[in-house]
């Protein structure tokens, strides 16, 4: 059944060529849906097959292979296990603030570590998610808690309250609460209790989120960036300050982002015309165009950066062992208030945005029944919870459920082979890291941009017409991209939908209060009356006798 369904593709006169790749991709289909892989993974019962399965995983991994490299830079920017004994001169003051070549180098190294440990939690938590749950989510460290880490608790180059090590024992102990609530039941019971309308409203702010993300500089086309009276304004600068990235030339002269552009209208004009593989072959195009040296457009310029990324590019195959992240863990400074604080946060995020996203994945892919339930669900929740214990072993943040999923559920992942497709990719990334460095961020950016778009259909089901459904929703929907974080918009759609609630509440209670009072009067009265009864009965017989 599931090499039929996904077999009959095409316009039914192809050439002789097509044909024959037609009836080899059904016949591979079909053996796969009915070997042991197929039946464990239910490919015929979710009205799948392999090919589609590993389409999408293609398509989720290439729209989150961004993290790699940008998880490892924001981390790197803590210092890591870096200080100021690796400087030229030893213990120098300063010299961690300051270019130094022998904390330089050290960086280097921490950040190579980073990459590996980055690919490792994502291969694992993935590879876990396809086996024990059978969904179709990519899990990776997660955008905004990485952030939390590096520049909250520990800091530029170590200039925080916590040091490195301190911050991963925090982020394990985190994660052991975190699956302990999952192993209890209690993760799945707190998702339900989140409002209908905030979650409808989480898929479309999640996707405003996502293409925010995918119109900035450093991570998308370069589109928005900041600006002084604004905050945000339209750039796309043929340059910009590396420090605050605001435009030191004209806006929309990139020729980066016209170029995403091109890349953006490749994806669109395939989802259009229901080309499958349309958000692959739109960060293939444009990253293949952008390898190439000596034009406007080059992830290569010739600059000292350019010459160190195109000399690892060269590379193309390269492995790096883990040498100083993983297992640094200390827990020697645990009775400072600190600590705990930084607890707390990481957990209450967890708890509402990491399990929002999971849950709203599920709601995204159709997984979910009447009743907020799916199947797969306990497990879930289990391997979302543990992969931040994973991560934390290997040195990195909190690992989550990805959003960038929606993009290989848009291609038809319906099943855990898609995140057992997206685990290979992860693996094979090990050996060529090189080569998945070096996808520019105008390549990634589109993709981004198109999820986001293809995620704000779920708004036609919020019941704007009722403001007690519509303000939670629409604030949810806010405060995500302005305030770059989903659990920030979570967290304000619950408080107004409480808030609103509060008359209905009142309201029902003062109703039920003046009930009860016309019931005690009612009951006082009766009793009165059967008092008063009792009192003349003797007074009336006292008569009849005299």
């Amino acid at each position: 059944m599931g090499g039929e369904i996904c077999g009959r593709t095409g316009s039914g006169s192809c050439a002789g060529l097509r044909s024959s790749w037609r009836n080899m991709e059904r016949r591979l289909n079909e053996a796969v849906s009915r070997s042991r892989v197929g039946k464990y993974f239910k490919l015929e019962a979710r009205k799948s097959c392999f090919t589609t399965e590993l389409r999408a995983g293609t398509a989720t991994f290439l729209t989150m292979a961004y993290i790699i490299s940008v998880n490892a830079t924001i981390i790197t920017d803590s210092g890591g296990m870096c200080s100021a004994a690796d400087c030229t001169v030893p213990g120098s003051p300063g010299c961690t603030m300051k270019p130094d070549l022998g904390y330089e180098n050290c960086l280097g190294r921490t950040k190579k570590d980073l990459v590996v440990a980055t690919i490792l939690s994502g291969m694992i938590s993935s590879f876990a998610m396809g086996i024990l749950a059978n969904l179709p989510l990519g899990l990776a460290p997660a955008m905004g808690q990485n952030a939390y880490l590096a520049y909250n608790l520990v800091g530029y180059h170590g200039s925080g309250s916590l040091s490195y090590q301190t911050a991963l024992a925090v982020i394990l102990v985190e994660g052991g609460a975190f699956l302990a609530i999952s192993a209890l039941g209690l993760r799945a019971k707190l998702a339900r209790l989140i409002p209908h309308p905030v979650r409808l409203a989480c898929a479309a702010g999640i996707g405003l989120f996502i293409a925010f993300v995918g119109l900035q500089v450093h991570q998308g086309l370069g589109l928005v960036g900041p600006d002084p009276n604004t905050l945000v304004t339209v750039t796309a600068c043929a340059t910009t300050n590396p420090a605050t990235g605001e435009c030191l030339g004209g806006t929309m002269r990139s020729p980066t982002f016209w170029l995403g552009s091109v890349g953006f209208l490749v994806i669109s004009f395939g989802l259009m015309k229901n080309v499958k593989g349309s958000i692959i072959y739109g960060i293939v195009l444009v990253t293949v165009i952008s390898w190439f040296r000596g034009t406007a457009v080059t992830y290569f310029p010739s600059t000292p950066l350019g010459d160190e990324r195109f000399n690892y590019f060269k590379e193309v195959v390269d492995f790096h062992k883990i040498k100083s992240t993983a297992g640094a863990f200390s827990f020697a400074n645990f009775n400072r208030t600190e600590v705990w604080v930084a607890l707390v946060t990481l957990l209450y995020v967890d708890i509402l945005g990491v399990t929002a996203i999971l849950y709203t994945m599920a709601e995204l892919g159709g997984f979910t029944d009447d009743r907020g339930r799916f199947e797969g669900e306990y497990m879930a929740y289990m391997v979302d919870a543990g992969s931040t214990m994973v991560g934390s072993a290997l040195g990195v943040s909190t690992t989550a459920t990805y959003v960038e999923s929606s993009a290989g559920m848009r291609e038809g992942g319906r099943t855990g082979l898609t995140a057992m497709v997206v685990g290979l990719y992860f693996f094979a990334s090990l050996f060529f890291t090189p080569l998945l460095s070096s996808v520019p961020p105008w390549a990634i950016g589109p993709s981004l941009v198109m999820v986001g778009a293809l995620m704000m259909k779920v708004v036609r089901d919020i019941n704007w017409e009722n403001l007690k459904e519509g303000v939670p929703a629409f604030v949810t929907i806010l405060l995500m991209p302005l305030t770059y974080s989903i659990a920030n918009g979570i967290i304000g759609g619950i408080g107004v939908y409480v808030a609103l609630s509060l008359y209905d509440i009142v309201k029902g209670r003062v109703l039920w209060l003046m009930k009860m009072r016309k019931v005690v009067a009612k009951e006082q009265n009766q009793v009165s009356a059967s008092a008063s009864a009792g009192a003349e009965a003797p007074a009336e017989a006292a008569r009849e006798i005299v």
